[in-house]
């Protein structure tokens, strides 16, 4: 098996020397997903509003990679503040469902920019494994 490049448009991670994912066999692993827009500037409107342009941001990658959502086994969710820990929440009751993926939330000191809040990152199945 080889790796796979996931890319999106835009794509802002090329700069820094980043894949948005990597598939490998049945697996995608999409990189950390933070709320920015097409642009690459954060979001205005608080927490929430970065956790949604988050999430839509994660299921674009996800999608490039031929996956989404629905598929995610695992998801890492760091937060600058745990004071959000109920925004979580309410984000993976809106853009996940039962069977609810695995996940980590923690608290970091910062994220890439001082600005940022949340960043998502996730690993996927990919249910057609036909080769690319």
């Amino acid at each position: 098996m080889k790796l796979e490049r996931i890319v999106t448009t835009p794509d802002n991670y090329e700069p820094f020397l980043l894949s948005q994912g990597i598939r490998f066999g049945n697996l995608l692993f999409v990189s950390g997903q933070a709320g920015s827009d097409d642009d690459g500037k954060i979001v205005e409107g608080g927490f929430l509003a970065q956790g949604r342009q988050a999430f839509a941001n994660l299921r674009r990658a996800l999608e490039a990679g031929g996956s989404s959502l629905d598929d995610v086994i695992k998801v890492t969710i760091f937060v600058t503040d745990m004071g959000h820990f109920n925004d979580v929440v309410e984000l993976r009751r809106a853009f996940f469902s039962a069977p609810y993926p695995a996940d980590t939330i923690a608290e970091v000191k910062a994220l890439y920019k001082p600005e940022v809040m949340i960043e998502i990152e996730a690993i996927a199945a990919i249910r057609d494994t036909e080769a690319r």
